[in-house]
């Protein structure tokens, strides 16, 4: 008898759940395992679990389990998602991201850092006015061009080469002007694209080559570094503002902690993935980047003509970037 009752007893025990967070929250991002996405999106979650001491639960899926970057940004609104790591997307939510979009306007991560401190309240202000809420920054990258036709040194070197760049407007202005033939396309479509002979190449930071394993599919790796772009620990506007104070300030307080993280972890992963790329068979070749540089000129022309106020923020980054 007292053996039953003890058994009884210990099943009952058994089937009492851990304590529950009092939020849970999603976060999606298109990230593969091994990517600086997955590595940003993982800190944040277990730093949100620490400060809030388990209170509010932040799940990840990565690899575009809950969507495409574009599906993520109308999921936010939707508030079928909470958190989504948008990059050069964000220049299709307004033209002023599409300052990042600028070749060569950001020379390093310190630069970076006096830009967010000088035009943050423009950022979130666009960022705002269209539904959203930036919680901090973190970064995709410097980018560079891989592709299976022949090595890029100068832009002509691209005259005809199918592209893929992500679905930002400068992105394919700027890949057109320098006589590629860009292709926009969800990060997710492009291994099998690269794969069949759909596309000829792509450009993105050597986390996101590596992790989705382009250099299986990629013979020519040129180190162009021609734009770096920014990744934005992104709400929905309405759905953040209706969280407590003390919420609010963990989320906040945690983006700043992995914007820290992610930069130390980003510059790790520049040397250490390259090499990987290089042990996989890709050939490696430096680009000339003055003459990027120079053939650039019309898109920052473009911009100036297209966007108010482009040109003023023209001259503030690049202002800003004299310290570097």
């Amino acid at each position: 008898m007292k053996k039953t009752l003890l058994a009884t007893a210990l099943a009952s025990l058994m089937a009492v759940p851990a304590a529950a967070a009092d939020l849970t929250l999603k976060f999606g991002h298109v990230g593969a395992p091994g990517s600086l996405f997955e590595a940003t999106v993982n800190h944040y979650a277990a730093c949100v679990g620490e400060k809030s001491s388990g209170s509010v639960e932040v799940q990840t899926f990565g690899s575009s389990q809950l969507g495409k970057d574009k599906e993520l940004l109308q999921k936010l609104k939707l508030g079928q998602v909470d958190f989504a790591l948008p990059s050069s997307i964000m220049s299709s939510v307004s033209d002023v991201f599409g300052i990042f979009e600028m070749p060569y306007i950001i020379k390093d991560r310190d630069h970076m850092r006096r830009v967010q401190d000088a035009m943050m309240g423009k950022l979130q202000g666009e960022a705002q006015a269209n539904g959203y809420y930036i919680v901090g920054l973190a970064e995709n990258g410097f980018r560079h061009i891989t592709n299976n036709v022949r090595p890029i040194t100068v832009p002509a070197d691209l005259d005809g080469i199918k592209l893929r760049t992500p679905n930002g407007a400068w992105r394919v202005k700027m890949f057109q002007q320098y006589g590629a033939n860009p292709t926009p396309m969800a990060f997710s479509d492009v291994f099998t694209a690269l794969q069949t002979g759909v596309i000829d190449g792509q450009e993105n930071p050597y986390a996101q080559i590596a992790s989705a394993k382009f250099q299986e599919v990629q013979k020519y790796l040129s180190i162009t570094g021609h734009v770096y772009t920014p990744a934005y620990i992104l709400a929905s506007d309405k759905t953040f503002s209706g969280y407590s104070d003390e919420v609010k300030q963990v989320l906040t307080d945690c983006a700043a902690d992995t914007q820290t993280f992610t930069y130390e972890k980003a510059a790790t992963l520049e040397t250490e993935l390259l090499q990987v790329i290089k042990d996989a068979g890709v050939e490696v070749n430096e680009a000339d980047k003055d003459a990027f540089i120079e053939a650039s000129q019309p898109i920052y022309e473009g911009f100036a003509a297209e966007v108010e106020g482009a040109q003023e923020m023209i001259d503030q980054v690049l202002a800003l970037g004299q310290s570097s």
